[in-house]
């Protein structure tokens, strides 16, 4: 047995090994993709300035750790290709294999972002068809925190049937559109969360000091007194223990179980609260390089309560992350689809808020009003979603012909005695209505009464009109949660819903 002395020195020399090691981050691993054309930063940690040295496709930058041991490194511009070997050497010496330079993006939201490949539509068509070694996604797998951390778990996965179940469907078909027509290498990074609402995934510091969002930290504040973490987890285990039973009793008479009981102080802790998930899932991240992201949220925000918000929430969102990448890259979002969600979901207005953000430089937005399904908050047609992401980058950010980057949006309107005139932009080849006449407008006088609209296209516009309104004063398209709709333009994309009347 050791003698005292000899354990602390032992323990000493094991933890100065520890600290004098040169580490990196997960997201600087194997199989990586690092963007072209841009400085990429390489970080990690060491001892205290401890020298490093960082090669990769024949350039060396070195450096020296901090006090605190973090140490960071800026490669030179790079051109899309590889594989490559990445060295980084300290007091020990790291290699990380098979690095791809090309094209990164950033795929973040919650479930229909983080949806997998597998449970998309075609999926044993897609699985035959996955072999895209060029392809890769690294897939955050830490949860939540209190504070921003420094670094989180996760691994790149290379592109193929063996692996292409676990890639998340929209970011997977947005890279593979990317991938295929401008011929480099694609990384994504898919840091999502099922069921989580915006306000999880902006720092704490950015929404406390928007002055927008005063409002919904005092319901937060009312929402928090009125939760009763006890109450709460004592009604949980009584609804576990009878749904414990009601599945035994299902099973035996081989029927499906009932869906089990939700925990709600661990959802509470899932979703992070005010800004848990960016701690936890998108500083470690920073400063990362990538081209852009791509955004799938706001089902979560939906909640009547809650919608009016989302309209300053997305740009802070945007703002947040792009001041602390210090970068202006581009960002886009899905616009929710249809979906039935009852009288207590608010979608146009989370619509809306997304609509009015693509006033922020360098966004844009997919429009997929007609892909949604009435009865399922997953729609499975993620390929459509990716495709009219890919037209927006390729189009804006690559610079690319491209048929068009986004379906119509409303760009003003006009009163003409009993018509309302609307024009619109992005109506490449001409409005149309997708199957017969035009659905889905309504339009109302002072009263506010809404009546079905006669709606016809007049050709970069559409004229609306009513019998029942004699003197319109403004008109809304698509204004439910699932509606019935049908302008578009000659390239097929859906025209965005919206409405002409401030909000009420």
């Amino acid at each position: 047995m050791k003698s005292l002395p000899a354990l602390l020195l032992a323990t000493f020399a094991l933890n100065y090994t520890t600290r004098a090691e040169v580490k990196l981050p997960a997201i600087i691993s194997d199989h990586m993709v690092l963007q072209a054309g841009v400085e990429v930063p390489i970080w990690g940690w060491a001892e205290a300035g401890e020298e490093v040295s960082v090669s990769l496709a024949g350039q060396t930058q070195k450096t020296k750790a901090e006090s605190g041991g973090k140490w960071q490194v800026k490669l030179a511009k790079l051109k899309a290709g590889g594989p490559h070997a990445l060295s980084v050497k300290g007091k020990n010496e790291l290699t990380v294999n098979d690095v791809l330079i090309g094209e990164v993006w950033l795929g973040s939201g919650q479930s229909n972002m983080a949806m997998a490949v597998k449970a998309a539509q075609d999926f044993e068509q897609e699985k035959a068809a996955a072999t895209h070694p060029q392809i890769r996604m690294f897939t955050v797998g830490s949860g939540a925190a209190t504070s921003a951390q420094e670094n989180c778990t996760g691994t790149w996965a290379v592109c193929a049937p063996e692996t292409i179940d676990r890639f998340s469907a929209t970011a997977y078909f947005f890279g593979r559109e990317l991938h295929q027509t401008l011929g480099v290498p694609v990384g994504l990074i898919n840091s999502s969360v099922g069921g989580t609402p915006i306000e999880s995934w902006i720092s704490p510091e950015a929404q406390r000091k928007s002055p927008a969002l005063a409002g919904y930290f005092d319901d937060q504040k009312k929402t928090d007194v009125a939760f009763d973490a006890a109450a709460a987890t004592e009604k949980f285990q009584r609804d576990l223990a009878k749904w414990k039973e009601t599945a035994a009793q299902a099973k035996a008479e081989g029927k499906q179980p009932p869906r089990a009981p939700i925990d709600p102080v661990a959802l509470r802790a899932k979703k992070g609260n005010i800004g848990g998930l960016f701690n936890g899932k998108i500083a470690p991240l920073i400063p990362y390089a990538i081209r852009g992201a791509i955004w799938y949220q706001g089902e979560a925000n939906s909640m009547t309560t809650k919608a009016p918000y989302y309209q300053h929430q997305l740009p802070l969102l945007i703002s947040d992350w792009r001041t602390r990448w210090g970068s202006e890259f581009p960002f886009a979002w899905v616009q929710l689809p249809g979906f039935d969600g009852g009288e207590v979901r608010d979608w146009p207005t989370i619509r809306e808020g997304m609509l009015k953000t693509l006033q922020v430089p360098k966004t844009g937005m997919a429009i997929a009003i007609d892909i949604g399904e009435a009865k399922n908050i997953h729609p499975k047609n993620k390929q459509e979603v990716g495709h009219r992401l890919a037209l927006w980058a390729l189009g804006t950010v690559y610079e690319k012909k491209v048929p068009t980057t986004s379906g119509p949006l409303p760009a003003g309107h006009e009163v003409r005695g009993s018509e309302v005139v609307l024009k619109f932009k992005h109506t490449e080849g001409g409005l149309a209505a997708k199957g017969g006449d035009l659905k889905g407008f309504v339009i109302a006088g002072a009263d506010r009464q809404w009546k079905p609209a006669v709606a016809k296209i007049a050709g970069e516009q559409v004229i609306v009109s009513s019998p029942e309104v004699k003197q319109p004063v403004a008109v809304r398209y698509a204004w439910e949660n699932f509606p019935e709709c049908n302008l578009a333009n000659g390239a097929g994309l859906p025209a965005s819903p919206f409405r002409t009347d401030a909000e009420k």
